[in-house]
């Protein structure tokens, strides 16, 4: 027996030249469709009001302090929180943008049968869950640096105890 020791030990799958998508598949694709729209609207009325929440949080803040003497620090802290708000209405913006592209595209793709659309829909979901993945690696390395951040300022709290 002869061992060909050309053919590689993983022979990854040909993929079918041309895949058909059933009734069920799409259904689904329609429905889904349907929601990720009703979605993106949603998320575009949220991030309205995140924006217009941004504009007056500057005033807000200049008027508690001015209410209060106690609160001045929070005076300066306007222009910071209208910054993160805003940052924060564009990232809303843009995920409800991919989800509403998604959801208008695969529609007319099931509609009018055109692979081209569901191509285009299916890159918009891409899209949406990259800046989905982008977003949550962000978050979770503020959190760990906030631990630990936390974590050096409470050993150096009570270092500052012992003498």
């Amino acid at each position: 027996m002869e061992i060909n020791e050309n053919i590689p030990p993983a022979v990854a799958p040909t993929p079918e030249p041309n895949m058909i998508l059933t009734e069920t598949a799409q259904f689904y694709l329609q429905k889904a469709g349907k929601w990720a729209s009703f979605l993106g609207i949603m998320g575009f009325i949220g991030t309205g009001f995140i924006a217009i929440a941004a504009l007056f949080m500057g005033t807000i803040f200049t008027t508690m302090a001015t209410m209060n003497p106690m609160m001045g620090a929070a005076a300066g802290m306007g222009s910071l929180v209208t910054v993160f708000y805003l940052l924060l209405a564009v990232v809303s913006f843009f995920f409800a943008l991919y989800l509403y592209q998604f959801g208008s595209r695969v529609k007319d793709a099931i509609a009018y049968s055109n692979t081209e659309q569901l191509t285009s829909a299916l890159g918009k979901l891409k899209s949406f869950f990259k800046l989905w993945g982008i977003i949550t690696i962000v978050y979770i390395v503020f959190v760990v640096l906030a631990l630990a951040f936390s974590i050096a300022t409470g050993l150096g709290a009570a270092s500052m105890m012992n003498r």
